[in-house]
């Protein structure tokens, strides 16, 4: 892969990697509203922790190209089921949420589907 594909490749994997890296900073600096949205869902609120790592992890996965394709899997299924706690249709802010994850979703199953994505 060559020229403007590998550079549109390379900047799709690096924004999605901010986009997961920027979520595990968040949930590292103040874990108290992921915390809450866990509670509120009825499930223990230290599942922010496995959730933050995993989030740091699949950053450094798109990132460097580690574990890809698997990666990207998991971090699509990821996007699916923690959409779930942004469906607030009274919430026009969550409901964006909401969307955002489905579409973040579409984009690494894009890449997942991409064996040259490296």
């Amino acid at each position: 892969m060559t020229g403007y594909r590998l550079w549109s490749l390379r900047l799709g994997r690096a924004l999605l990697g901010a986009f997961f890296a920027a979520g595990a900073a968040q949930k590292i600096m103040d874990p108290i509203p992921a915390m809450d949205l866990l509670r509120g869902m009825g499930l223990p609120a230290l599942l922010v922790w496995p959730a933050t790592v995993f989030s740091a992890a699949g950053a450094f996965a798109l990132w460097f190209g580690t574990r890809l394709s698997l990666m990207a899997l998991a971090l699509a299924a990821y996007c699916i089921v923690t959409s779930v706690f942004h469906f607030i249709p009274d919430d026009p802010w969550q409901i964006s949420i909401f969307v955002k994850n489905w579409a973040i979703a579409g984009g690494l199953l894009a890449l997942a589907s991409h064996p040259d994505a490296r």
